[in-house]
């Protein structure tokens, strides 16, 4: 347990003056309380207090009242920090982080609370003997600071890219280069272990791989890294897109969540040395991942722009199959090798992006999962190919489902699904409802251009 006297007067000793508490509400956007660092021991017990509002903002900060369970301003719920993720902060560092867990008055769990919904799932895994590691790749767009309106958080002018480079070019980030330097220094720092960091497709587009842990454990350190990305940028004065679309036409930020799932230290997705398909309890995995893929995007990839960047074509994904190696298919199964080792063997969920709750969107993904290894469930054969390539009746005669593509479309996925239907319980799901629906009411009568610029800078 966590002394937190002795790591208040640490933290001071270092020059730490507050601790921001964080969290991410429905709509994946982080919200934060800070505090005195001398405030810490009583913060550690008694939490710092919060509207129960949080679970009902929509993306643009609108409170929605429409779910029945939260239709009033009274109330409030207690967040405590998670002292054993609390880290200095090396790219700000007077102030600490911590990720924070929500419980009610009197110390009991909160139904809205999303990290104990992940929670839950973690130990429902653990009861079958299982663990599941987890790891994000994170995509955002580089601009500079200006441009953008104090007031209303709105771009004055379409923002001014960092840089302008071919894809993937070892030059592309010459322009960044001191950014790409501290930004490194500083996950290191805050302890977010990195694979890699390159420059991606898109305008301006970087991608950030961060090593695969505990589920728990990665989406904390999802939240670290945005801390961190946007800390690094604002002193390069540079600013960070992480939002699932940085133009309506172009190119969209994935956030794609790898996961793999392991008993007795042996990972389950790993077939013969060499196979191309998952062993026979992964293709489980698989299988039920797939089996509820248009309801596990309803959560992972919620938002309005996220429904208009599943486009084919864009390795977006677009469609309902998996593939080996297939990065247009929205569920991409990465084999091991007698190279790589049996372990690495795991499968990309390319439908998530920066407007997932990371908490929210890993519980639904092992939710699923474990069904499927349950349920014996079998994805079939992989697709290797663009479905969007084949005509309307190619893809009818093949069975071949797209994902939804309007707020309706995905209500009705998830809804109807028993399994994350219970994952999220009846409070969460309904205040998760609402805020769609809220989200999409203020969308409903604006082109899509500005949807996206209102979008943009919310992650």
């Amino acid at each position: 347990m966590v002394d937190a006297r002795a790591l208040a007067l640490d933290l001071e000793a270092n020059g730490v003056v507050g601790v921001t508490v964080a969290w991410a509400d429905n709509n994946g956007i982080p919200r934060s309380r800070t505090v005195p660092v001398a405030t810490l021991p009583q913060v550690a017990v008694r939490g710092i207090g919060v509207s129960t509002l949080f679970a009902v903002f929509d993306t643009h900060d609108g409170i929605t009242y429409a779910y029945e369970g939260l239709a009033t301003p009274s109330g409030d719920v207690r967040l405590i920090p998670e002292l054993g993720g609390l880290t200095r902060l090396a790219g700000q560092p007077a102030l600490a982080w911590a990720p924070g867990r929500q419980v009610t008055a009197d110390g009991s769990p909160w139904p809205y609370d999303q990290r104990g919904v992940l929670e839950a799932q973690v130990e429902a895994a653990a009861a079958d003997g299982l663990e599941i590691k987890a790891g994000y790749e994170m995509e955002f767009v580089l601009t500079e600071a200006g441009g953008v309106s104090q007031v209303n958080n709105q771009a004055d002018a379409e923002p001014r890219l960092a840089y302008h480079a071919p894809a993937y070019s070892p030059h592309a980030l010459l322009a960044v280069d001191e950014f790409v330097a501290d930004l490194l220094g500083d996950l290191a720092g805050n302890g977010v272990p990195v694979n890699q960091l390159h420059a991606e497709y898109g305008p301006a587009q970087v991608e950030l791989s961060i090593v695969a842990s505990d589920p728990i454990t990665a989406a904390d350190r999802q939240l670290l890294a945005r801390q961190t990305v946007h800390a690094a940028a604002r002193e390069h004065g540079l600013r960070a897109c992480f939002a699932p679309l940085f133009t309506a036409a172009g190119v969209g930020n994935g956030w794609h969540l790898h996961t793999s799932v392991w008993r007795g230290g042996r990972n389950l997705l790993a077939g013969a040395p060499s196979a191309e398909r998952p062993g026979p309890d992964g293709a489980g995995w698989l299988g039920g991942l797939l089996r509820d893929l248009r309801a596990l995007a309803a959560i992972t990839a919620p938002s309005v722009p996220s429904l208009a960047r599943l486009r084919p074509g864009y390795f977006a994904s677009a469609y309902q199959f998996w593939g080996v190696e297939n990065r247009e298919a929205p569920l991409r199964f990465i084999p091991g090798s007698e190279f790589l080792g049996a372990d690495h063997a795991n499968v990309e969920l390319k439908v998530s992006d920066a407007s997932a709750n990371p908490y929210l969107a890993l519980a639904a993904v092992i939710a699923t999962g474990l069904a499927g290894l349950r349920d014996g469930a079998d994805p079939g054969e992989p697709v290797q190919v663009d479905p969007g390539r084949w005509s309307e009746q190619e893809r009818a005669a093949r069975g071949m489902i797209r994902l939804p593509t309007t707020p309706g479309e995905q209500e009705e996925a998830l809804t109807t699904s028993p399994r994350l239907t219970a994952v999220l319980g009846e409070h969460l799901l309904g205040a998760f409802l609402a805020v769609r629906r809220s989200d999409a009411a203020w969308a409903a009568d604006r082109p899509l251009e500005d949807i996206v610029a209102a979008h943009r800078w919310r992650y």
